[in-house]
């Protein structure tokens, strides 16, 4: 949550140094404001600072039930900005105080520290809250706004953020020499963000990277009990070793229920879908062929039987190298371990002194933990024995050391040490069959769970049901039946601070998560819970629940937070509705999936909505109408986009008329759409019968109600004059909804829009990248992997229709690559570009487009989107060309 230190200029002639922070040292900018009622604010504050890149300070769970102040001035103490969301509640206060967390915050900032003070209209506030409104007032080094959007809010944040750093930049400018620091390199893409410093494996890492640059060494584990460091070393190693590989890729294991799954967790991560005409293994081998690969499978010990398909991909795979995590070791062909070893503990502490004993990297470990509970906490000749003790107690452990040191601001390391003394020896001999260190950590960890309060320890049973991160709604509703649900935040609480359950944000978006080792005993006590089943249908019920109140955020301005939402607790949705076919809740399932038809197809999901509707067919229940229509007519869009020799209609038309028999006008458009689509991809196409269908969906379906699929429906019917070459009419379609999505504030809508009006701009003889650039913009913005290779394609056409054959090769090439690597090469819609190709090869520079090609398919993903932005300009200034088509 904190950014480093802050020494980045250096004043000269003995004058004292300025804290101005170097481009990796960010400031720390504290958010203060209730949970519940500024919630969109919250996150539109964390937005805008992160669009600065400085580092928020936020306590996602709001102003809740009065946090210690310690727990506050340890914020705030590292905080550089005060910033105040205010609306109309002052916030709850504890028994026996006087103020709201709210207010205490305010007071415990420090009074140099810069404080930035909004305000939501309109508003009837409480008493209390006018009250210190007015202290605010006249505090002179708060500023003062209002605002009424959260949109707004987030500017004036950005804004008075930029304006006070300048400000301060220019006041401590004066006799400063800035201090010349090598630019930082960039991380590697696809590896988690740890939550914490590495401590003490400098010498493993060193070790491992060694071993990575040994191509002959393709399958490397690192083998060791749970909680013993194997997933922080992993992503440190990853980390480090970025530069050598084309991709880096990390493949969280742990939810991966079934081993059959794991190929298709490494396809997810890699970007590649599954098509179903052949092996997956060899899908990826093809994706990724001619790539050096690091590709890091974390938690592999409960899959270990699919470590057959480990040696499937390295046959397919050549130039790949896997760096695995796992209890055990694999046991197949190549396979070199690395035995995780605990951290090197301190010397005899009796006989030690203070700074051998800090030196040890337990005890580094230790204080580093400590400090992030207790910022003032110091190894010191008092205290130096006791915590060298609890380090050799817990044999070097890292996830005992952690959770011991998170204790730190409750507990003395003498009282501490005691209570370990006490608790290990008898947690340890309760389990004798499991190894010696595992046991250890299982000791550390119950010894957690029994010093919390008994309503933590009963929500924390609870938490087992999940099956990856989870919002704080989420627990909310599996908490709600249990008698201590109404004080819900303070037990959440316990769970943070005790280092039992971690909080951190998903692309902005606040979740909540567990360490392997923890989950597992918490999804163990789940098992024997008596609620079980009540608590999984809740969990079910929840996100079924919660795709009714994503589904209509994902059209129009709202599009991009619900995206993020949704992808935020992916595994937590997949769990659930498979739970809930499971349980014969199919008509539940589908309405679901339904209404999240569009994440699916924005963020190349489709598949996978596709096999779950077709489990709802094949589920042996009685299924009502309109489930019969989704799980058909899902399917059947779904089969369009997949290569075939020929379209089925009937299950589209089945599905039309389930649609409309039950009065779905959205779902019965959607397959008169499809059905469209279909008559088109006939031979010979079926244009006339397809406009006619086309337009009956538009009739169906106004923007009033659904504004992003009428949307679709008019650029379908965009696409089919196109096809028809009407080409005038087309660019009038298209113009005319693309003005419409703006309006609307619609991103797909206008992705998608732009890429069409630039192929019948085209096709009328402009050669427009400008539009094609944008749409790539934007693709890249909704994580959309379809719309960027559309929109290389569409760059490559452009460059041909000026002549310039070696720019258009080349992105035509590294448009190729991006299909292969998605797995969507084969699309029946990917065909728009071929005639423009084969007229080229035809011609006397087939040699130099070809050449070109195979440059722009080597390009890795990176290089081949820098390529594209920077050939926007030279194909623009070339001036329009002849028409490809």
């Amino acid at each position: 949550m904190h950014a480093g230190d802050t020494e980045g200029l250096a004043m000269t002639d003995g004058a004292p140094e300025v804290p101005i922070r170097t481009p990796d040292q960010r400031l720390r900018v504290f958010v203060s404001s209730t949970l519940k009622e500024l919630e969109p604010e919250r996150r539109a504050a964390r937005a805008a600072i992160e669009g600065l890149h400085l580092a928020p300070v936020m306590f996602e769970l709001g102003a809740r039930p009065h946090p210690p102040q310690q727990l506050y001035r340890a914020y705030l103490e590292q905080s550089d900005v005060f910033v105040g969301i205010y609306w109309e509640h002052y916030g709850w206060i504890a028994p026996a105080e006087e103020i709201s967390g709210l207010e205490d915050e305010y007071r415990l900032a420090p009074r140099h520290m810069p404080k930035l003070i909004y305000l939501k209209q309109p508003a009837e506030r409480e008493e209390r809250l006018t009250e210190l409104l007015n202290r605010i007032r006249d505090d002179d080094t708060a500023s003062y706004t209002p605002f009424t959007t959260t949109e707004q809010l987030a500017e004036l944040i950005e804004g008075d953020l930029a304006t006070l750093l300048a400000e301060r930049f220019d006041a401590a400018r004066v006799g400063a020499r800035p201090v010349v620091e090598e630019a930082p390199a960039l991380a590697p893409e696809h590896i988690p963000v740890p939550y914490t410093e590495s401590v003490g494996r400098e010498q493993e890492v060193a070790t491992l990277l060694d071993w990575l640059g040994d191509r002959t060494q393709r399958v490397i584990t690192l083998v060791g009990p749970g909680g013993i460091g194997k997933s922080r070393l992993a992503i440190e190693v990853a980390r480090s070793a970025g530069q050598s590989f084309d991709r880096v890729t990390f493949v969280q294991l742990e939810y991966v229920a079934e081993p059959v799954d794991v190929l298709p967790a490494i396809a997810r991560e890699l970007g590649v879908r599954d098509s179903g005409d052949r092996p997956l293994s060899e899908q990826l081998g093809v994706a990724r062929a001619g790539r050096r690969d690091l590709i890091v499978l974390d938690s592999f010990e409960h899959v270990l039987s699919a470590a057959s398909d480990v040696m499937s991909l390295l046959n397919e795979l050549p130039d790949a190298t896997f760096l695995v995590t796992s209890r055990a070791r694999l046991r197949i062909r190549g396979e070199r371990v690395f035995d995780v070893e605990p951290l090197g503990l301190p010397p005899d502490p009796a006989r030690a002194s203070v700074e051998s004993i800090s030196e040890a990297p337990a005890v580094r470990l230790f204080l580093n933990r400590a400090r992030a509970a207790d910022p003032r906490f110091e190894v010191t000749a008092e205290n130096a024995e006791g915590v060298a003790r609890i380090c050799l107690a817990l044999e070097g452990v890292p996830l005992a050391i952690e959770l011991a040191a998170a204790r730190i601001r409750a507990l003395t390391p003498a009282a501490m040490l005691g209570r370990l003394d006490r608790m290990l020896p008898l947690l340890v001999t309760a389990a004798r069959d499991i190894p010696e260190r595992q046991r250890t950590i299982q000791a550390t960890v119950e010894w957690s769970i029994d010093l919390l309060s008994p309503e933590a320890r009963a929500l924390f049973v609870r938490l087992g049901v999940f099956a990856g991160d989870f919002s704080l709604d989420a627990v909310e509703a599996i908490s709600a039946d249990a008698p201590w649900a109404a004080d819900l935040l303070g037990p959440l609480l316990e769970l943070v601070d005790g280092s039992l359950l971690r909080l951190h944000a998903d692309d902005g978006v606040p979740v909540y998560s567990m360490l392997v080792p923890v989950r597992e005993i918490a999804s163990a006590r789940f098992a024997l819970e008596p609620d079980a089943a009540a608590v999984r249908r809740a969990h079910g019920e929840h996100y079924l629940q919660l795709a009714g109140e994503i589904g209509p955020l994902l059209q129009g301005p709202t599009q991009a937070g619900a995206l993020t939402r949704l992808e935020a607790e992916r595994d937590n949705l997949r769990a659930a509705y498979r739970h809930m076919i499971a349980e014969g809740e199919v008509d539940a399932v589908a309405l679901a999936v339904w209404r999240l038809f569009l994440y699916w197809w924005i963020r190349g999901e489709f598949p996978e909505a596709k096999a779950w509707m077709e489990d709802v067919l094949h589920a042996g229940v009685p299924l009502r109408d309109h489930t019969r229509a989704i799980a058909l007519g899902l399917t059947s869009w779904v089969s369009l986009l997949q290569p075939g020799a020929q379209v089925d209609l009937g299950p589209i038309e089945w599905s039309l008329a389930l649609f409309h028999a039950v009065g779905d006008k959205l779902g019965e458009g959607g397959a008169l759409t499809a059905l469209a689509i279909a008559c088109t991809a006939m031979t010979p196409p079926d244009f006339e019968r397809a406009e006619g269908l086309q337009r009956r969906a538009l009739e169906l379906v106004t923007p009033d109600e659904h504004p992003t699929f009428a949307g679709l429906f008019r650029d379908a019917l965009g696409n089919l004059v196109l096809s028809k070459g009407d080409v005038d009419q087309a660019i009038e379609i298209f113009e005319g909804l693309l003005e419409d999505a703006r309006r609307q504030e619609d991103v797909f809508i206008e992705s998608i829009t732009l890429a069409n009006l630039g192929w019948a701009r085209l096709a009328h003889g402009e050669a427009r990248p400008d539009i094609f650039v944008r749409d790539l913009e934007l693709s890249l913005r909704l994580g959309n992997e379809d719309g960027v290779g559309y929109a290389l394609e569409g760059l490559a056409a452009c460059a041909a229709a000026v002549g310039d054959i070696d720019r258009a090769g080349a992105l035509f090439g590294a448009a190729e690559t991006v299909r292969i690597r998605t797995g969507l090469v084969d699309q029946r819609s990917n065909v728009t570009y071929l005639p423009i190709v084969e007229r080229i090869l035809a011609s006397d520079r087939a040699a130099e487009f070809q050449s070109a090609r195979e440059r722009g398919r080597r390009m890795p993903r990176r290089a081949a989107l820098d390529f594209a932005l920077a050939a926007t300009q030279a194909t623009a200034e070339a001036g329009v060309g002849a028409t490809p088509t």
